[in-house]
């Protein structure tokens, strides 16, 4: 069974457990809190939290999501109690000292890490705020600075928006949670980049995946674990197009709850996974579910409910149920809900997930013929405003008195200041602005005949809380211009109205023009004379008009040659 009380405030589950003591401490804060401009706060806390307990005999360490911080530790009583009580402290009396240098360690984290397949559904569904800034770098980092850390952890890190869960028999003697006290703090809404639903976008990933939105219920877990099934028995076991078929269920905090699936394919199955992946979609739509697998899933659940250390596992959800004031079922209870699970209940979440979907496809690949929409990649509206062309290409740059235009001709897009979520601003006068729907545009001024001023009234629009400053970039990263390509030595020659002609070159085309004109002239007149037998020698006059009319077309052809130059 699990127990629940409270250790200096701070809601407490324990549960038994065979193996180590465990325990962990949960926040309600994750990176849907934050904002682009600042992103990274709660992440770097977590480091300067764990910072000064360095090198130790037993297993801790913290982690960051999208809703919740979690600090989590494996050993004795006493190191459990240790760690725990140290965090606490840390927290709000973070090492100082410690900033620049984890800083730079959460930057060295993010660009070693190994991209997901899936890292940037979020950024397209939810765009660049809340839920969909895990698609983002933390761009906040230069900007945060002591009193930021402390404001934060003053709010979200306190014993009402805290539970601590312990795997053991007892509470470890000595153990305090000194946190302050403060609120309990909801779920942050959730906002939307997606205009329609069900819809799809292109990305440069081999994989096909699904993402949907769909009511936190018991029926909907059980779908996920159908859907997984149906999907490994089509592409992998029948069609053998893909390796890696997974599907996941993912509670977001708020009463709902994200459905995730993903299939891989090689670059020339690519279309019949796609196609493979969107018929079980369409079949579990329509209700053609199989009870053979509907209950060869519950049957795997139900007997995962009867292992010794049931309870102990449990204990995460549990903690995460109550920060975010869901309701957790007993053992006995969730496995009478597992059974109460009908095909009409899946058919429902199957349509549910229809209604909301968001499909990922290959590059080269699209959706619509299956119903899905392309999610919005462009504006739809450029702002008024002075107009400054590129200095390669067909491109314009709009400053306006409300936003930022950038259009081309593949697209328009536009980020108005008041629904910019974030500006970078370089020292050498670059800056690049994201709007709430993911849209971006970078400015750069080496690359526009920008009026000097452009860029000090875009600075002075968007306020300091949503600027972040960049470091300096050497000069061989900043972009410039491309160089004109250089004319050819043919084209140099012939162009006959290019200023590289002089006019002694003029003058010579001229000239042989005119004497052309004359020597036709002779030679028509000669022509003439023949055909009304009015010369004394014939044999002679056919000789002249052959040479004359031979001469003239010769002298002519430099005045030809230009002409067509010209045209």
């Amino acid at each position: 069974m699990i127990r629940q009380f409270e250790i200096d405030g701070v809601p407490t589950l324990l549960a038994p457990t065979g193996g180590p003591m465990h325990a962990g401490l949960v926040f309600r804060v994750g990176t849907a809190d934050e904002t682009l401009a600042r992103a990274g706060v709660t992440h770097l806390l977590e480091h300067l939290a764990l910072a000064p307990l360095g090198l130790a005999d037993y297993h801790y360490n913290g982690a960051t999501g999208a809703v919740f911080t979690y600090f989590h530790t494996q050993g004795s009583e006493q190191d459990i109690a240790a760690f725990l009580t140290a965090v606490c402290h840390h927290l709000h009396q973070p090492p100082m000292p410690r900033l620049e240098m984890e800083k730079e360690i959460l930057r060295t984290e993010w660009s070693s890490r190994t991209p997901g397949a899936m890292d940037g559904v979020p950024l397209w569904r939810y765009g660049a705020r809340d839920h969909g800034l895990t698609s983002y770098p933390e761009f906040g980092l230069p900007m945060l600075g002591p009193d930021d850390l402390r404001t934060w952890a003053a709010r979200y890190f306190t014993r009402e928006n805290a539970v601590l869960w312990i795997a053991g028999d007892r509470v470890p003697a000595g153990l305090r949670l000194p946190l302050p006290g403060g609120y309990r703090q909801p779920v942050p809404a959730a906002s939307s980049a997606l205009p329609q639903t069900p819809a799809y976008f292109v990305s440069g990933s081999r994989c096909v995946a699904l993402d949907a939105v769909i009511r936190r219920r018991t029926a909907a877990s059980v779908f996920a674990g159908v859907l997984e099934r149906e999907l490994f028995r089509s592409l992998r076991q029948e069609g053998g197009f893909s390796y890696t078929v997974t599907a996941g269920y993912e509670p977001r905090g708020d009463g709902y709850s994200n459905l995730r699936a993903l299939a891989d394919a090689l670059p020339d199955k690519q279309d019949a996974v796609l196609g493979g992946f969107v018929d079980v979609l369409a079949k579990l739509a329509v209700g053609r579910i199989e009870q053979a697998d509907l209950d060869a899933h519950t049957s795997k659940v139900a007997d995962s409910l009867g292992v010794a250390e049931v309870h102990a596992a449990m204990l995460p959800t549990h903690a995460f149920n109550l920060l975010t004031g869901y309701p957790n079922l007993s053992v006995d209870e969730y496995r009478a809900e597992l059974k109460a699970v009908t095909l009409a209940d899946l058919h429902e979440v199957a349509q549910e997930v229809m209604g909301s979907a968001l499909l990922m496809v290959p590059e080269g690949s699209s959706a619509d013929w299956a119903g899905f929409v392309e999610a919005p990649g462009c504006s739809t509206h450029a702002v008024d405003g002075t107009a400054y062309r590129s200095k390669e290409g067909d491109v314009e740059l709009r400053v306006g008195a409300d936003g930022v235009s950038y259009v081309a001709p593949d697209g328009l897009l536009t980020v108005r200041y008041a629904e910019c979520a974030a500006m970078l601003a370089w020292p050498d006068g670059a800056r690049q602005l994201t709007g709430h729907d993911a849209i971006s545009i970078r400015i750069e001024p080496t690359l526009f005949d920008l009026h000097p001023a452009a860029i000090q009234f875009l600075d002075s629009q968007i306020g300091p809380e949503r600027r972040v400053d960049m470091p300096a970039r050497p000069p061989e990263h900043i972009p410039q211009p491309a160089p004109p390509s250089a004319p050819t030595p043919a084209a140099s020659a012939g162009a006959a109205d290019s200023p590289a002609i002089n006019w002694s070159a003029k003058g010579t085309v001229i000239t042989t023009a005119v004497l052309a004109v004359l020597i036709g002239g002779l030679a028509l007149l000669c022509t003439l004379g023949a055909a009304l037998d009015d010369v004394d020698d014939p044999a002679g006059v056919s000789i002249l008009i052959a040479v004359t009319w031979v001469l003239a077309v010769i002298l002519a052809l430099p005045f030809v040659r230009s002409l067509r130059r010209r045209r």
